[in-house]
């Protein structure tokens, strides 16, 4: 049997008519930037991020690239974030000539430990980033409330986690700002890159949407210098289209979740596989369902190949540990929770369209797997 990792093909069937649609409506008017689908597409996420404002922008980087820079985060700056993320969490803070500062994360969500910021805050520290990790929310309460104690702003990166919640509140609705990603991939997947800040601060996103046009109120007068970092009329033209569905994607990747953690409750090898952990207090989206395999995961990845069962390491490398990072003084060792994440977890099928005979044939290569 052929399990792939994702499956956008079977999504695209189910809305090809509505989406060529949109896209000739697109085509059309020929007005590709800037326009009515993107204002649409900015209201819509904004009512379901609980947030007054969303900003549409080029990709999920721009977004985080973008936030920072609305806070002049430059030289000199630090920024406390998470080292077991995608790698442009960190670039974000790089390309502004800020310092990255890495805090380990909780091991049972792969969240920044919120436990351990306080301890790294400094007279430079000018931003909190966490990252919603495989679509459950960090644990936001007590990070707005270090936030509010010390003055320094939390900008969340959700690009895993639209509609994933903390408390009741939706991902991207805490801090500052969120940062969302429209990658394919992604639950809420364009036909390229994009993305979209959310905020509840009216100033704050008035000056996301200028930085994001070059920096200008208009197209000739120019405040500040910005970048050229527009959600094209085409994808949200796509996003539009796929927004109604977002919600039932979402519980049905929950609904497949549950039963694989019911399956493998079943098994005589549940010692040898954990589970993704979810709080009770959250909602998570599954993003990713991520397994904890302490031993021989590489070899189980092959394995799975092998039968067919498509799988994926996120992140192998933290981010302290790129070369690229070796001028901060990290060494092996320093987040010990990151760096056993990078050794032992693997991500397995997850998508709407992902039926109960392929869970059972997944979960019982594992068990073939773990048997011998």
């Amino acid at each position: 049997m052929k399990v792939p990792l994702l499956n956008l093909q079977a999504q695209y069937v189910s809305l090809r008519e509505e989406v060529r649609n949109a896209v000739d409506q697109v085509f059309e008017s020929q007005h590709f930037v800037l326009g009515e689908n993107g204002r649409g597409l900015e209201k819509l996420i904004a009512e379901y991020s609980q947030t007054r404002h969303a900003v549409g922008c080029a990709s999920g980087s721009d977004a985080l690239l973008l936030a920072l820079m609305a806070l002049d985060i430059g030289s000199g700056d630090e920024v406390i974030t998470t080292p077991f993320t995608f790698f442009a969490t960190g670039a974000a803070i790089t390309r502004l000539g800020a310092k990255p500062v890495f805090v380990d994360i909780e091991r049972a969500t792969y969240n920044i430990d919120p436990a351990k910021i306080s301890a790294v805050i400094t007279s430079h520290t000018k931003a909190i980033l966490p990252v919603h990790l495989y679509g459950q929310c960090a644990e936001m309460h007590p990070l707005v409330e270090i936030g509010k104690s010390t003055g320094i702003p939390v900008i969340e990166d959700a690009a895993q986690a639209i509609g994933a919640e903390d408390h009741g509140g939706r991902a991207g609705s805490f801090g500052l700002a969120g940062t969302l990603s429209f990658y394919p991939t992604k639950n809420l997947g364009g036909a390229g890159d994009g993305g979209m800040l959310t905020s509840n601060d009216d100033s704050f996103a008035d000056r996301i949407r200028r930085l994001r046009a070059h920096g200008g109120a208009n197209e000739y007068e120019h405040e500040e210098v910005g970048v050229n970092s527009r959600l094209d009329e085409l994808q949200a033209a796509v996003l539009k289209v796929k927004f109604p569905h977002l919600d039932r994607w979402s519980d049905e990747r929950a609904k497949r979740a549950a039963f694989y953690s019911k399956l493998f409750a079943e098994t005589d090898f549940s010692f040898a596989v954990e589970p993704p952990f979810v709080r009770p207090d959250g909602r998570h989206i599954f993003h990713q369902y991520v397994i904890r395999i302490p031993e021989h995961r590489d070899r189980l990845a092959q394995h799975l190949k092998e039968k067919g069962v498509g799988t994926k390491v996120y992140y192998p490398i933290p981010l302290h540990l790129q070369q690229c990072f070796e001028y901060l003084g990290y060494k092996n060792g320093d987040f010990p929770e990151s760096e056993s994440a990078a050794l032992e977890t693997l991500a397995i099928p997850i998508y709407p369209e992902l039926t109960e005979e392929q869970q059972r044939y997944v979960v019982e290569s594992i068990r073939n797997f773990v048997a011998d």
